[in-house]
């Protein structure tokens, strides 16, 4: 009955989408393009992204490839709630670097008619589901996992490697700390640490 009330308060139902994977596979590429199809269609999205991650733009999302959308950096994941007001599409870039309340910001906005559509990591370095992104793929409508090509036997890639010795969770990283491998290739370079 409350979901039935909400579809009929707001005229419209919302879902969350997933777009996940290891670095280097596509991701922001992804979001970027679903993003920019619906600004094409004359809907209102806003894009947010944490706002520790300045590695190409303050302000911008930005792929790999170089394509970008303005974006909204914010602190905390409650932020979203309170920027996001009257719209139609909700975008959120490296997902993974948001806190866990990052879930039920996005069940909120999906159950009030917003399609949310989410781009992050879903392991980290060592291989371990990553922040609040387990959470989301358990809850998203839609889930698109893409992946990168191994960078030492050119199979499909799915782990984030990371070529530097540091040791911190978040390491904010391009090709200089990171390459994506292959199960195999990523315990072959594993062996022995």
């Amino acid at each position: 009955m409350f979901l039935e009330n909400i579809k009929h308060s707001t005229g419209r139902k919302g879902w969350i989408e997933v777009v996940c994977g290891s670095m280097f596979s596509g991701k922001t590429e992804e979001l970027i393009r679903r993003l920019k199809r619906a600004q094409f269609a004359k809907q209102k999205v806003e894009i947010f992204k944490p706002q520790i991650d300045t590695r190409y733009h303050e302000e911008k999302v930005v792929s790999h490839q170089g394509n970008e959308i303005h974006s909204t950096p914010v602190p905390a994941s409650a932020n979203i709630l309170l920027l996001a007001n009257d719209v139609d599409v909700v975008g959120i870039d490296e997902a993974q670097f948001f806190d866990m309340e990052l879930v039920n910001v996005c069940n909120q906005l999906a159950d009030s008619g917003v399609r949310v559509i989410i781009a992050g990591l879903d392991m980290d370095f060592k291989g371990q589901p990553f922040g609040p992104m387990p959470a989301l793929l358990a809850c998203a409508e839609y889930v698109t996992k893409v992946h990168a090509i191994c960078m030492h036997c050119g199979s499909l890639a799915h782990i984030s490697h990371r070529t530097t010795q540091e040791t911190s969770l978040v390491l904010l990283g391009e090709t200089d700390s990171y390459e994506p491998l292959c199960r195999d290739c990523y315990n072959l370079a594993n062996r022995g640490k």
